[in-house]
């Protein structure tokens, strides 16, 4: 999707480009909304609510434009993308200075930001990319590298279950969205040409706890061979936790669990040994976002990808990062 270079515009990020956009080719209406004082007034789209990760990105957007004094117009869209495109049809029709938004799925985008990009409303990716073969159609894409994040717990896995035939319970997260797509492409990458690592079913939990486990559940019953999982975020791990217990088995030993993420529930499990292995997706994009916001109104040139730096753990790493856990 994306190809990696060092970012030097933004501070504690990586980013990987493609051709710079520019900024936005007209006066957008930022002087509409910003009422003529220099406010920055921004629509922002959010997924939903449906994770513990989500609900700390949202505090992170919405404190960090408080913090930079940009008027936030927020929008919930409860999982459901024709809810994102009729709050990014309202943002241009008040004339917000900027829209962003994290896709519900990564596809079905160009009608609407064609609209925005008419308008001159430069628009910005967080968290998620869409699909699309028009890349003038948002300035810049903020937020973690999926691949990569799969990739990690493949490796982990390759590392630590060694020659002991293992049977991979896959809990993916939203269907067509970019995160459980690409995470699932960078694990099988990982565990590609092993002998013993076989994914013997997967199945969408939809990023939520209740969704992990019901399906964990069904795999379990289907799949009683099963004794790994890998977690497309926390949420479905934790949910996981809740059905491999009550069928009587032991998460973290009979069945081990890798997961995405880093919110304090997992983590917390990840110290009490129910999950072995978490790699990090950093939800504070906040004060990345609000940087970008400022520049892309502004008229100057941002990268194409902005990465997060992110890290993972085991669980004596999870001990020791807790107590100064920010979500």
């Amino acid at each position: 999707m994306f190809k990696k270079t060092v970012v030097t515009a933004i501070a504690v990020a990586v980013a990987f480009g493609a051709t710079a956009c520019g900024g936005s080719d007209g006066d957008g209406g930022g002087s509409a909304s910003g009422g003529g004082d220099g406010t920055i007034t921004m629509g922002f789209s959010q997924v939903g609510a449906e994770s513990g990760w989500r609900t700390a990105n949202t505090a992170s957007i919405q404190e960090s434009a408080e913090a930079a004094g940009i008027e936030l117009q927020f929008s919930d869209a409860q999982g459901e993308q024709e809810n994102q495109i009729s709050a990014i049809r309202s943002f241009i029709q008040q004339r917000v200075d900027v829209i962003a938004f994290s896709p519900v799925v990564e596809t079905g985008w160009d009608s609407v930001l064609l609209e925005a990009q008419r308008a001159g409303i430069p628009v910005i990716l967080t968290d998620r990319a869409v699909d699309s073969e028009d890349e003038s159609l948002y300035e810049t894409f903020l937020g973690s590298d999926f691949v990569e994040e799969g990739k990690k717990a493949g490796e982990w896995a390759v590392e630590n279950w060694g020659s002991q035939p293992t049977f991979v319970a896959e809990l993916e997260g939203t269907t067509g969205a970019a995160p459980a797509i690409d995470r699932q492409e960078g694990f099988a990458e990982a565990i590609e040409g092993t002998d013993n690592i076989e994914v013997v079913a997967s199945q969408s939990g939809d990023f939520t706890r209740a969704g992990g486990r019901e399906v964990m559940e069904a795999l379990l019953n289907s799949n009683p061979e099963i004794n790994a999982v890998y977690a497309h975020n926390d949420d479905m791990a934790l949910g996981a936790i809740e059905a491999i217990e009550a069928a009587g088995k032991t998460p973290g030993t009979d069945i081990q669990i890798i997961s995405v993420d880093a919110v304090r529930d997992g983590m917390q499990a990840l110290a009490d040994g129910k999950i072995n292995f978490i790699v990090e997706c950093n939800p504070l994009l906040g004060e990345q976002l609000m940087e970008l916001a400022e520049a892309v109104v502004a008229g100057d040139e941002v990268e194409r990808r902005v990465v997060t730096e992110e890290t993972t753990f085991t669980q004596e790493q999870a001990i020791e990062a807790l107590p100064s856990r920010e979500y």
